[in-house]
């Protein structure tokens, strides 16, 4: 084991990704804040690192309990060095089938709930001209599928928020990275996958098979997140990080493709491109 001085914060941690970095860092021997909106889930890690986790119960919508968890973290560890913005869920329908209230909470969650806890932990980060803030993303935040154009609106949201935060944030001492799972063996094609409500007949073909109800990928996924969480801590660990890490195999061919089809259409229309030039 590891002896390790610094202290991540890590949201979304009742399962799947969350829960596997934050068994990973602490097995590593890192200080770790654990946090989920009901930390009843989380007994079993801090009864197993009663000196180097601490359990807090936090809802990324809600500044006031934001600002809370980083003073518990503070308090116990001294400083948050790293930040993994995991918290989030699923979400498929139809760009038509969306409801306002759900396409609303999706983005407070994952676009501002992200925004929110890195406007927390900076003011110390600046102060120490050192910290890591690594948020999680998704090839949705490369590409949108059928079915999933708001979940890949809130990705590339953070995405584009990302790329200017680094750029403001290197000068100081501050890394910042986008992590790009592909498909991984947790809950977010099964339980934790959220739809419309009212499903339009016509977006049977497109969307129709990656409705949660239609979904059978759930548990069969090649990506491990005990082997994500390992990677994502290797990165922290180096002098360089990159801006985006894509990880499995399977976020790699997706990604390929989708930056080969955009390079291609680049120079397919090029000409018209350039002719609104003065």
């Amino acid at each position: 084991m590891k002896t390790q001085n610094k202290t991540w914060l890590i949201t979304g941690c009742s399962s799947g990704l969350g829960l596997a970095l934050a068994k990973e860092v602490l097995a590593q021997g890192y200080n770790a804040v654990i946090t989920a909106r009901n930390i009843d889930s989380l007994r079993e890690i801090t009864d197993a690192y009663p000196e180097t986790a601490l359990a807090a119960a936090v809802d990324i919508t809600d500044q006031e309990q934001i600002a809370a968890v980083i003073r518990q973290g503070e308090e116990k560890f001294g400083a948050v060095d790293v930040l993994i913005n995991n918290a989030g869920y699923g979400y498929r329908a139809a760009v038509e089938e969306g409801e306002d209230k759900d396409i609303r909470q999706l983005m407070e969650t994952i676009f501002f709930g992200t925004v929110h806890m890195i406007q927390a932990v900076l003011p110390g980060m600046r102060s120490r001209k050192s910290g890591t803030i690594m948020n999680i993303s998704s090839i949705g935040g490369r590409y949108a599928a059928p079915g999933s154009g708001y979940y890949s609106a809130a990705k590339f949201a953070v995405e584009g928020m990302s790329d200017a935060l680094r750029k403001e944030l290197a000068p100081l001492g501050i890394r910042v990275t986008v992590i790009e799972p592909g498909a991984f063996r947790t809950e977010f094609a099964g339980r934790s996958l959220k739809g419309a409500t009212k499903e339009i007949d016509d977006y049977k073909d497109t969307v129709g098979p990656r409705r949660k109800q239609n979904d059978k990928t759930s548990g069969t996924q090649q990506g491990d997140p005990q082997k994500a969480a390992q990677a994502m801590i290797k990165i922290t660990e180096g002098d360089k990080v990159p801006f985006r890490l894509l990880l499995g195999s399977d976020a790699i061919k997706l990604t390929r493709e989708e930056l080969n089809s955009q390079q291609q259409e680049l120079e397919d229309w090029s000409e018209l491109s350039k002719s609104t030039d003065y």
